[in-house]
């Protein structure tokens, strides 16, 4: 019975470790499960500085900015407050033919936006404080974009 007992003890052990790791919102076990990484910035130049995906369309007063992206760099998106407006050398208007494939938990719903900002690579929707993108976008958003080289 004491043997039983010890058994049980350790499981329940094991059991609360795996459910404190699991609800402490460990970032390396999150991001090693959904293949996503997260990673903040205080600045617009913070991220110029330390990201190696590029973001032609973000303010440069923009701050308080979340980024998740694929280990590749290819497919992120991104959050940031700013009152600035999009350079339109950058970014025009045009209907939405995309939505990210990573989300930032904070982002507003895309597909509750018929129109995006089409910056490059990127599209971009505004938040109640900032703005939203994701990259890659359709190859139809891209073309309308005046970053794109081929409009």
């Amino acid at each position: 019975m004491t043997s039983h007992r010890t058994s049980l003890l350790a499981l329940a052990v094991a059991a609360g470790g795996a459910l404190t790791l699991t609800l402490s919102g460990c970032t390396a076990i999150q991001e090693a499960f959904s293949q996503e990484i997260t990673t903040e910035f205080a600045t617009a130049n913070d991220v110029a500085d330390r990201w190696d995906t590029e973001v032609p369309w973000l303010p440069a007063d923009a701050t308080e900015i979340i980024a998740k992206e694929k280990p590749d760099g290819e497919v992120a998106a991104l959050i940031a407050h700013s009152p600035s407006l999009l350079d339109p050398e950058t970014c025009v208007e045009v209907d939405r033919r995309s939505a990210p494939t990573v989300n930032v938990d904070t982002a507003p719903d895309v597909y509750g936006h018929a129109r995006v900002f089409a910056c490059g690579t990127w599209s971009v929707i505004p938040t109640d404080d900032g703005w939203y993108g994701w990259t890659p976008n359709s190859a139809d958003e891209m073309a309308q974009s005046p970053s794109s080289g081929s409009s």
